[in-house]
């Protein structure tokens, strides 16, 4: 067989989409003749970790936990990220150097021309850039020495371990890594959280079906009452009418600039991928068994194996830190330290402009506020495997990158593109020693913007919306960041931004003005709107509120009962499979089913409590028949304007339609759910259940094969509960994490897979049963055998930690 073909088509699949910790789409049908435990490749992959390493840095030690978690501890914080490095890089370098080809347009030079599309969006967007960007504001820092430390140490097990399995089956050899490598992470993360071109998606729309429609189906504002920031009123209560006032700034101006479907049929692979998004709440010690507060916390994201997130339980004498990191990134994201714990979502905030310019005929020159200017032009070489080098003109202009494609183009500024203080703020949050000290090291969280909840053991809690947020004026007036702006005539450009540089921030939104609510009794996020009425625009691309709602909806229950919220009641949260969706239509469905004759079928509904768990025959019929319902009553006109699924209005839009509306024809809306739940049962053989569905055989490896993919098992939760898992997109709760802080030894968590990527490890997948299950884990140490890495002084070195 051709081996060398095989494995560059193999990985030139890989390079669609831009999920979070793993911009990788699922690989099919290309390993199909490397045989499982023959060849060089299956040679490689041993138990290999070593028991003894030299560190420049001094003493430290690694212990593994009953599920292969990390125990790291040291004399110091630099012996300390030093043997962070290298345990990270024992369990996941393969996933590490995937990662960070793919930000840096470095996957050609490996994979051959199939790669090209996705490299050359990369390397147009500059994120390497960035990420160089990024590293002025570590120098001479204790973070930045902690980051120099812990590429020592991934370079260390580099060099003195075999390498995964996985590069063997590509055969090629991973470059050292380098701090600038963890900055790109750190881009990766933020790009897959708040890159999205919905902007000029809405123009294409609003030029397509016309602007009354895109009124209709994509409203700025979804009319409920459920908003994280809330006014006191009340659960949400379903309704099919939406806000229809005029809000300051958000009219949509189709210029027809970008009309055509090119730029975007290639820019659609790599933006925020749909549903990414996640759950935390932070409850006071006033609503509470033990009288201190507590935290949950669960981001859902990109699940795939090895997961998108690592664990590990970090130690010195200063620190005492534990929870989860982004492989490639040294610190602890979300976690507990020995004063507080901290969660994040995604807040939804708009950090991405996109700008036309008039240019001159030979396109060498855009005009700037009335004189022309040079594109600032770097020619780029793509390295190409086997093929031959593709060279890029990267344009940039004084708001930033420029993307091109056939023939159109639009500037980019996107807040990713200068220095930020994220990896200062990840590293301060190991170490406070409480919410002012939690709130400094907010300030320094630039990107990406997120909702984070905290609470300590003092008993504070506290929501902030983080990073920068951009005020955009036109003509002195503060507008939203809803339409394309006229680059040439400088609108609502970002006061105090300097692209692919070091950033004053003057003109975005102060930080004391940001939405937050200090020491609230309890606060639920679920992606849905901040608060109805901000100071400054945040954002407008919300979760639908199906989980807002019923978060707010158990929240609210428990705290007008007798019985305090405790850690059980938490966990039970996390499990909540009842959607609010399928509630709110149940009724109709039923009476649309009794039409059809469907009795049956009615008297299922009829009885079904609408939980989405793995023995509901109900929850099958409903999400089935919900998918078809979607596809009858916007298919026809969508595919007359060349409109693909993606473009569909969100469910709580379709849900909320009017029984005359135009989009059900002359049938109405009852008719068409009818006819929608005919053809949906057809296809559901009898006796299967929702588990028969929804199970994990999406998370997969980038390779996409058995012996590399997880087991499958049933699971419970859907797109719109609480127990959140999209088993079309591969996307769900990535980390499930409860902490209460009466108490650290009552602190658990649980992973969608395993903590190691090495696929002959016993912890390869040894928790996704348990994820499946709506079990956890203890996050306290529990240790597992004698294997363990032994960190030593290196003879004759002079690095001390007191040199930084």
């Amino acid at each position: 067989m051709d081996i060398d073909t095989t494995r560059r088509a193999l990985v030139a699949a890989i390079v669609g989409g831009g999920a979070v910790g793993g911009s990788l789409s699922p690989v099919r049908g290309y390993l199909d003749r490397f045989a499982p435990f023959s060849g060089s490749a299956w040679r490689d992959a041993t138990d290999r970790t070593n028991r003894q390493v030299e560190s420049p840095y001094g003493r430290a030690t690694v212990r593994y936990d009953d599920y292969g978690t990390a125990q790291i501890e040291a004399d110091g914080e630099q012996a300390l990220y030093f043997a962070v490095g290298y345990a990270q890089a024992a369990d996941r370098l393969f996933q590490m150097d995937l990662q960070r080809r793919v930000m840096a347009g470095r996957l050609s030079e490996v994979v051959g021309e199939r790669a090209l599309d996705s490299d050359e969006f990369h390397v147009r967007m500059d994120f390497a850039g960035g990420a160089e960007a990024n590293l002025e504001l570590l120098d001479g820092t204790p973070t930045g020495a902690a980051l120099e430390a812990y590429c020592e140490g991934v370079n260390a097990c580099r060099e003195q371990e075999a390498l995964p399995l996985e590069f063997g089956l590509l055969d090629y050899e991973p470059d050292p890594w380098t701090p600038a490598d963890t900055m790109l992470m750190e881009q990766q993360i933020s790009w897959g959280l708040t890159g999205s071109f919905w902007t000029l998606r809405r123009e294409l729309l609003a030029r397509k079906l016309g602007e009354e429609t895109v009124e209709e189906l994509y409203p700025f504002r979804m009319d409920h009452d459920a908003p994280i920031i809330r006014d006191g009123s009340g659960p949400a209560t379903a309704t099919r009418s939406r806000r229809t006032a005029p809000v300051s700034g958000n009219t949509v101006e189709p210029s027809g600039e970008f009309a055509d479907a090119d730029l975007l049929d290639w820019l659609g692979d790599f933006e925020s991928p749909p549903g990414v998004g996640s759950n935390s709440w932070v409850v006071s010690g006033s609503q509470t068994e033990s009288g201190k507060p507590i935290v949950a916390n669960d981001p859902h994201l990109t699940l795939m194996a090895p997961p998108v997130w690592y664990e590990m339980n970090l130690r010195t004498d200063d620190v005492s830190v534990r929870g989860v990191t982004f492989p490639g990134v040294p610190f602890v994201v979300i976690g507990e330290n020995d004063a507080g714990a901290w969660g994040f979502t995604n807040s939804g905030a708009d950090v991405i402009d996109f700008y036309s310019y008039e240019t001159d005929d030979a396109g060498d020159r855009y005009r700037y506020r009335g004189e022309w200017r040079e594109f600032e032009a770097e020619d780029r070489t793509i390295p190409v495997a086997d093929g031959e080098d593709r060279t890029v003109t990267v344009r940039k202009t004084v708001h930033g990158p420029v993307l091109e494609r056939e023939g159109q183009r639009v500037g980019v500024s996107w807040t990713g593109h200068t220095a930020t203080r994220t990896s200062l703020a990840v590293h301060e949050y190991s170490e406070t020693e409480g919410v002012e000290d939690f709130l400094a090291a907010t300030r320094k969280m630039d990107l990406p913007t997120q909702n984070v909840v905290y609470a300590d053991r003092e008993g504070s809690t506290l929501y902030y919306v983080t990073g920068k947020i951009p005020i955009r004026t036109v003509n002195g007036e503060e507008v939203w960041g809803t339409r394309v702006f006229d680059g040439s005539a400088g609108e609502a450009e970002w006061e105090g931004f300097e692209p692919f540089g070091v950033s004053s921030w003057e003109g975005f939104v102060p930080f004391e003005e940001k939405p937050h609510v200090l020491n609230p009794d309890y606060l639920g996020t679920a992606n849905q709107r901040v608060e109805d009425d901000p100071e400054h625009y945040v954002g407008e691309r919300y979760a639908a509120p199906y989980r807002g709602r019923r978060l707010y909806e158990l929240l609210d229950g428990r705290a007008d009962s007798e019985k305090p919220m405790d850690p059980q009641f938490m966990r039970r949260l996390q499990r909540d499979a009842k959607s609010a969706r399928a509630e709110q239509l149940r009724e109709e469905l039923v009476a649309a089913a009794e039409s059809r004759g469907l009795g049956d079928v009615a008297e299922t509904l009829r009885d079904w409590d609408a939980r989405m768990t793995r023995d509901s025959r109900a929850a099958l019929v409903f999400v089935k028949w919900f998918e078809q319902f979607r596809r009858e009553t916007f298919a026809d006109e969508f595919d007359a304007k060349d409109l693909g699924e993606e473009y569909y209005p969100n469910d709580w839009v379709l849900a909320a339609l009017p029984d005359d509306s135009r989009w059900f024809g002359d049938e109405g809306r009852q008719a068409v759910m009818g006819r929608a739940l005919e053809a949906a049962i057809e296809g559901i053989e009898d006796g299967a259940t929702y588990g028969d569905y929804n199970t994990t055989a999406s998370i997969t490896h980038p390779f996409d094969q058995s012996f590399l993919n997880y087991p499958e098992y049933p699971t419970d939760g859907s797109a719109y509960t609480l127990n959140n898992y999209r088993k079309e997109s591969a996307v769900g709760s990535s980390w499930r994490m409860v902490c209460p802080m009466a108490d650290r030894e009552q602190s658990v968590c649980i992973l969608p897979g395993g903590n190691s990527g090495e696929y002959f490890s016993d912890h390869y997948d040894d928790q996704l049963r348990l994820w499946a299950d709506g079990k956890y884990k203890s996050m306290r140490r529990e240790m597992a055998g004698e294997r363990a890495i032994s960190f030593q002084k290196s003879e004759g070195s002079d690095t001390r930690e007191g040199d930084e």
